[in-house]
């Protein structure tokens, strides 16, 4: 089996047409800012300190301006051009990761249907999440071949009711707004045919700039004038949790600046605040420690994978179950904040989940 990945380059051009790629100058850039030194940022990556400079050069040539600049008692720190540029490469990896994860799978299971026949490909859709990425590693670790499509948690259910895959990734919170987020499922699961796999338990909340200069409380701070906000996608689960928070306190979604502007992933929220292009953003916990946010906790949900019940004796999902289960992905789950992997792997009624519980 063989793995292809998908990954994002930005390609600077002056006004003669030459190119200078950003893909080795941003990781040294990453080095300086945390080393304050460029030959420390050298040494780490390899590089001697002539070559690592050069390359910084190039960049700064087609820029115009420097990347780097010296400061009193902290040596070599990014000017605001160099921390545009490292921002820039960062914000263009996380709001593409999800999508090109999705080709990439999809990419390598096209070659590896034509090189064997044999294989028994898992299809997994659903609604993205560090968990769910995880999933995809430990399988591919493990020689698992899966296709996988990042898919509105809605569009993910909808696939499994169609035959279109044998997983479909779904989240639901706890407590109060989990039968009315349930509903938006019940169309497409049937109990006497569907079952569930308890993937997670996580956290979603607010992300917001690390010392939180704005002086954010809560979700009714989205509604102040001063607050511009990035939001998920139309149809996502965690949009649909939001929309239902903020009417419980009061507060009119369409009045929130910024609600309208969406974006796939939950690191490419966390890049937009840390960017600045927004003062706050929501989603799990990781993607705020992910660019070092400051994150305020709003509500806990489970990650569910729902399934065909007469399936899930397969070797493909009986394969998944195993790795779901084995100490080592429960212990690549407990590293991601906010994550609790006690009852991952485990199998779920469905009737008992969509009205609150998770465990069989």
């Amino acid at each position: 089996m063989i793995d292809v990945e998908c990954r994002t380059e930005l390609v600077l051009r002056d006004a003669a047409g030459r190119e200078a790629s950003l893909s080795a100058a941003v990781p040294l850039l990453l080095l300086v800012s945390q080393t304050g030194s460029i030959a420390q940022a050298a040494s780490a990556k390899g590089l001697s300190y002539r070559h690592a400079w050069g390359l910084l050069r190039e960049i700064e040539t087609r820029l115009g301006g420097a990347l780097i600049t010296k400061s009193r008692g902290r040596g070599s720190v990014l000017s605001e051009l160099g921390e545009a540029v490292l921002r820039a490469q960062r914000l263009s990896n996380e709001r593409l990761d999800g999508p090109l994860q999705a080709v990439a799978s999809e990419v390598a299971s096209e070659l590896n249907r034509r090189l064997s026949r044999t294989l028994s490909e898992i299809r997994i859709h659903a609604s993205h999440g560090y968990a769910v990425a995880a999933l995809v590693g430990a399988l591919a670790a493990k020689r698992i071949p899966a296709d996988i499509k990042y898919r509105e948690s809605a569009e993910a259910v909808s696939a499994l009711a169609r035959g279109e895959c044998e997983l479909a990734g779904f989240h639901l919170p706890i407590g109060e707004f989990r039968a009315s987020c349930a509903e938006i499922y019940r169309p497409w699961l049937d109990a006497q045919r569907h079952g569930l796999i308890h993937l997670t338990r996580r956290t979603q909340g607010l992300f917001l700039p690390k010392g939180n200069p704005k002086g954010i409380r809560g979700l009714r701070d989205l509604a102040r004038d001063d607050i511009r906000f990035v939001n998920r996608q139309p149809g996502s689960g965690t949009r649909m949790l939001l929309d239902l928070a903020l009417r419980q306190i009061g507060v009119n979604p369409a009045t929130i600046n910024g609600y309208a502007t969406a974006e796939l992933t939950h690191s490419a929220i966390a890049a937009f605040v840390a960017s600045g292009m927004a003062d706050l953003g929501f989603g799990v916990q990781p993607a705020a420690q992910q660019f070092a946010l400051d994150f305020i906790p709003i509500i806990d949900e489970d990650y569910l994978f729902a399934c065909d019940r007469e399936k899930l004796a397969d070797a493909s999902l009986a394969g998944v179950l195993d790795v779901l289960r084995s100490e080592g992905f429960k212990g690549s789950v407990a590293q991601l904040e906010g994550y609790d992997p006690l009852h991952c792997g485990a199998l779920v009624d469905l009737d008992a989940a969509l009205g609150g519980g998770t465990e069989t």
